[in-house]
């Protein structure tokens, strides 16, 4: 009897009460950007459908600032116990080499759940422009260095990134005119105060089809079923030219692997449904599922990635 007991206690060690019964209490998801940006909207989106798939609650926790580091680093030294997550977005993978001294690491420090969608930007012109293609706006680059610009939402955001990177694939010098967000940069460009832009395509669309703003290729290697008229930046003639926007679920390093299986397969189960997929299409993205496993792949090719475009831009934060 004595050694049947052992045996059983034996048994609860190696798998703990607080996995077998995750979730027994509300489940925090980490947005570290403030609350009507995309990380914030798409946190809201999920985190119903996830909470229901586990059968427990989930609260969303703004935890904005500093580019998104404050929120990543609170999540970073969260108990690894599964009741702390995290949604973000491509800073997870730039802000590493965007700053001096980060106190989070974006692969040591947090057990990847999975991708949960993906967003193409696109190009965009002002409507009066006479600028109609990629083509055109690369010779009129060429032909006079620098007297082009673009607006972007800051130093080291997705606009930036996209814009240095088409500068690259392009071998053109085209200014940077940074602004404080999104919605201004776009402004300008709506006005004409700037030549170019790359906005998110959900920030653009509207303004596309009223035609104040043209649109010459998005940065997907797909054409985006919102504007199936308009080229990807390959076909337009930008060789292996690719950016998207992407989001991704963690959790702090060490939590159990048997909680972030269950809520990987929550999370998959809760973007495969058609209600999941309008929504996100509504927002412009389309779901991404992975396992762990892939998401963890995903998330540290780019880390390398962007680590590149930053120190051959001489792109810094600080």
């Amino acid at each position: 009897m004595f050694k049947t007991l052992l045996c059983a206690l034996a048994v609860l060690a190696a798998h703990p009460a607080g996995a077998q019964s995750y979730p027994s209490q509300p489940i925090r998801l980490i947005a570290p950007f403030p609350p009507g940006g995309s990380v914030d909207i798409m946190a809201r989106l999920i985190a119903e459908p996830l909470a229901h798939e586990l059968g427990g609650k989930m609260v969303i926790d703004n935890r904005s600032g500093a580019s998104g580091n404050i929120g990543m680093e609170a999540a970073a030294r969260a108990k690894p116990d599964g009741y702390t997550l995290v949604l973000n977005t491509i800073p997870l993978a730039t802000n590493q080499a965007l700053f001096d001294k980060l106190s989070w690491d974006p692969v040591k420090d947090f057990a990847p759940i999975g991708m949960v969608a993906t967003a193409p930007h696109v190009l965009v012109v002002p409507g009066k422009s006479k600028v109609t293609s990629v083509e055109d706006l690369v010779k009129t680059a060429r032909a006079s260095p620098g007297k082009l610009n673009y607006a972007s939402a800051g130093v080291g955001t997705t606009f930036h990134l996209c814009a240095e990177m088409f500068k690259d694939s392009t071998s053109t010098f085209i200014l940077h005119v940074p602004y404080r967000g999104g919605g201004p940069a776009l402004l300008d460009t709506l006005a004409g105060q700037v030549d170019m832009s790359f906005p998110t395509l959900s920030a653009a669309l509207p303004h596309v089809k009223a035609g104040t703003l043209r649109a010459l290729a998005v940065t997907d290697t797909t054409r985006s079923k919102l504007l199936p008229d308009v080229p990807t930046m390959q076909q337009a003639g930008v060789k292996d030219f690719q950016f998207t926007q992407w989001l991704a679920l963690l959790a702090p390093a060490n939590t159990p692997r048997d909680v972030v299986q269950r809520v990987n397969g929550a999370l998959r189960a809760a973007l495969s449904s058609k209600e999941m997929t309008e929504k996100f299409n509504q927002q412009g993205f389309d779901a991404y599922l992975t396992t762990p496993e892939e998401a963890g792949k995903f998330i540290a090719a780019e880390v390398q990635r962007f680590a590149k475009v930053i120190k051959s831009r001489k792109i810094t934060a600080e």
